[in-house]
């Protein structure tokens, strides 16, 4: 008679398995799942039953076999050899597991994130004796060109070095030395540590955010900015350019280190990413992108279960770089197929539904994640910072939808993406009547310091003129523009030069896809110094079509380009007193 494992599978609804045997197994614990052994989480205890949740596919399973526990969390292995590479949801390396099955992930493969052969180049921190607290740095070597790797004494461990190695070549699992505490247990401090990704990584204390992440994007870096250590929600209907922002963000912000997180993106949007991030240039170093860049994908057709798991994975991994004192942008892209897997495994489940069958802690789920950013003080002693741009896609473009209202709830930079701007082909398609940055008062020192004295007031004008544009197109639809007296034709022309030349930004012209904040500013200056002329040569009763027809407001509309390629800002200043000079003398 064969006798009956200890834990077993008693049901199977899809990647929701229920297991009987012994006492109730840990909530939230790992446990491997039939003969395969297929990585499980378990969800949820009652009595000798327990729910867990497989982050593969569970065809093939049948009721009768083995369940193995670890009784210890889902954790990812953090260490050198992150950057550059690509982690599935769970934190294997999808690079390896081609390597070993092929383009598709067999099932069973319970990888670490980290290369345990490869030896990296260390050179210790420490000397035999230190006295050794949490987050300090033992030891460093170069993880790629741009990013140097800072080993970490582990959180929740001190006490003192001793038998430390001499630099040189170790593996990720090697000792470089080992941690004695006060009752002489040693620890050994080795390159990688694990951390269990559902649970946020400690800090010494949170920082007020006082600083913008630097996009080169104008309409994100002058009128919507998002602080270092904040949050920043990009919503938008299917088409509307989500992605487009999130890649324009990614290589071009100022940030130290990039995660981007596919989470439930199409295949084909993770392998352009691939492609593109391996031939662009980071603009400060000129080195290639991704060597500070980490993808971690899972695509739409890869397990649910691992999608709903994929965010914390990913922010773990942004966490750990936090610590070392690096500033870290998360693109999560997007939040809106998480919500979607955790509906569909609540529903499995059999919890009771809330709004649009979302299960009702969906709010404190979204809550969790993006309070985990933030920019602190490290238990090292250095300032880190972990930004979070989280894309969301309501259906149908609904904003009203439980994902949108429950993220603006959360994040105080709500960037509103408009289908007819992005069909107009206007990118970033971000619709400036219905954006905002509660991060303004917040940064507005910073602003003054680096954009000038001027900046609220230039800011301020735009936002102004923008405004009134709105209101007067609401007329011009109904009786026309030749109504409309010169003065209201003036804001009419200067905000198209301001939607058009300034707000619009072409990703694929290398002039115009990033702009520093000194260009910005000089293109802020020009244009309402065009309207101001302009303005006074209409209270002078000068028609407006004479200055139109110079040719100025067009030529402004492509200063981008010139600016972005170095022109002298005093060049276009120059041409629009040129024209006003010119319709002046022409008027007279």
């Amino acid at each position: 008679m064969v006798e009956k494992p200890k834990y077993y599978i008693y049901g199977i609804n899809g990647p929701v398995i229920r297991v009987r045997g012994g006492r109730e197994l840990p909530r939230m614990s790992l446990v491997y799942v039939g003969a395969q052994r297929l990585f499980g989480e378990v969800v949820s205890s009652s009595g000798e039953e327990s729910v867990v949740q497989i982050y593969e596919d569970s065809a093939g399973l049948s009721a009768g076999e083995e369940v193995v526990p670890t009784y210890a969390p889902m954790s990812i292995q953090l260490g050198p050899g992150l950057i550059g590479g690509i982690l599935d949801g769970i934190g294997r390396p999808l690079s390896s597991i081609e390597s070993m099955a092929g383009s598709f992930i067999a099932r069973g493969m319970n990888l670490d994130s980290l290369d345990a052969e490869k030896k990296w180049d260390v050179t210790v921190r420490i000397a035999e004796g230190d006295t050794l607290a949490p987050g300090q740095v033992f030891a460093t070597c170069r993880e790629s060109g741009m990013i140097e790797h800072r080993s970490m004494v582990p959180p929740g461990l001190k006490g003192r070095a001793v038998d430390v190695k001499p630099s040189g070549q170790f593996t990720v699992t090697e000792p470089v030395a080992y941690l004695e505490d006060e009752r002489g247990r040693r620890t050994p401090l080795t390159l990688a540590q694990r951390w269990p990704v559902r649970t946020p990584r400690p800090f010494a204390s949170r920082r007020s955010i006082d600083r913008p992440l630097v996009t080169g994007q104008r309409v994100i870096d002058t009128l919507f900015p998002v602080g270092k250590g904040g949050c920043a929600a990009i919503p938008g209907p299917f088409g509307a350019g989500k992605t487009v922002v999130q890649h324009q963000l990614a290589k071009w912000s100022d940030a130290d280190i990039i995660v981007y997180l596919g989470c439930g993106e199409r295949g084909n949007e993770m392998t352009q990413v691939l492609d593109e991030f391996r031939e662009l240039r980071d603009p400060r170093s000129g080195r290639p992108l991704m060597e500070r860049t980490i993808l971690v994908a899972n695509t739409s057709n890869m397990p649910v279960a691992a999608r709903e798991a994929s965010i914390y994975t990913g922010m773990t991994i942004a966490e750990y770089y936090r610590d070392m004192g690096y500033h870290v942008a998360l693109m999560a892209d997007s939040t809106s197929r998480w919500a979607e897997a955790l509906r569909e495994i609540s529903g499995r489940l059999e919890e009771m539904p809330a709004e649009e069958s979302f299960p009702a802690y969906l709010p404190s789920r979204l809550a969790g994640f993006y309070e985990r950013a933030g920019f602190v003080d490290t238990l090292g002693g250095e300032e880190g910072s972990v930004t979070v741009i989280g894309a969301v896609s309501p259906q149908g473009g609904d904003f009203s939808e439980p994902v949108t209202q429950n993220t603006q709830r959360f994040v105080r930079c709500f960037w509103a993406l408009d289908r007819s701007l992005a069909y107009a082909r206007h990118f970033p398609s971000i619709n400036w009547t219905n954006s905002y940055s509660e991060y303004l008062t917040d940064l507005m020192p910073w602003y003054a310091e680096n954009f000038g004295e001027d900046f609220e007031e230039l800011r301020g004008r735009v936002m102004a003129l923008l405004n009134e544009e709105s209101e007067l197109q609401e007329i011009v639809k109904l009786i026309g523009a030749d109504i409309l007296p010169d003065d209201q034709k003036l804001v009419i022309e200067t905000a198209k030069v301001i939607r058009e030349g300034f707000l619009q930004q072409n990703a694929f012209h290398e002039n115009d896809t990033y702009m520093l904040p000194a260009g910005q500013m000089a293109m802020l200056r020009i244009i309402l110094h065009l309207y101001d002329s302009a303005r006074t040569l209409v209270a002078a009763n000068v028609p407006l079509r004479l200055l139109t027809e110079t040719g100025i407001f067009a030529e402004l509309e492509r200063m981008k380009f010139g600016l972005g390629g170095g022109t002298d800002p005093q060049v276009y200043i120059d041409k629009v007193d040129a024209a006003v000079e010119h319709v002046r003398k022409l008027n007279s």
